[in-house]
């Protein structure tokens, strides 16, 4: 019995000695799934949260698309109530679609003005016109071909926010800058 009890120790201690951590057992998938796709970041060993830092998001983005416009440059600019005069916020922004817009000469973009729900519709239509017209003339100044610039406006037509109150009221006032064409 002692032998068959010596036996089963022995069998223990050469498989305690096989063992891996869990920490060991991660390293190793890692090791064998192989080196990380550009872009990615690996896991590393000492990486107490565990996660990529990557952003998966930016993966999605082609240059030169709506998406890209959107998420690195921005698309909107903002208005005061009853003014298609562009604060120093919209100047910035407008400063990037321009630069944006240099980089890639075969885009062709429209300018779409909105206005809030208070005045006629009448009113509001010209209204978004004149804040269409404001975004194509800054972006004209900075350098590009006013060919490549189409604008409309959709007045108070299309919302952005339904609300009744100056918070709504605030996101409707604004230009938009839609990816319309790549020549």
């Amino acid at each position: 019995m002692s032998r068959r009890l010596l036996f089963s120790l022995m069998g223990l201690v050469v498989l305690a000695g096989c063992a891996t951590t869990p920490m060991e057992e991660r390293a190793g998938d890692q090791a064998a799934a192989g080196p990380a796709m550009a872009g990615e970041e690996a896991i590393g060993v000492g990486d107490p949260a565990g996660s990529i830092t990557a952003d998966p998001l930016a993966a999605d983005i082609v240059p030169g698309s709506q998406k890209d416009l959107e998420v690195n440059v921005g698309d909107r600019v903002f208005f005061a109530f009853d003014s298609a005069a562009l604060d120093e916020e919209a100047q910035a922004t407008l400063d990037r679609q321009a630069a944006w817009l240099l980089q890639y000469p075969d885009i062709v973009v429209t300018i779409e003005g909105h206005a809030d729900e208070r005045g006629t519709r009448e009113y509001n239509l010209a209204l978004g016109e004149r804040r269409a017209m404001a975004v194509k003339n800054y972006l004209v100044a900075k350098g590009v071909s006013p060919d490549r610039i189409l604008t409309i406006s959709y007045g108070e037509e299309r919302p952005v926010d339904p609300g009744h109150n100056e918070a709504a009221w605030a996101l409707n006032r604004r230009a938009v800058t839609v990816v319309t064409v790549t020549q």
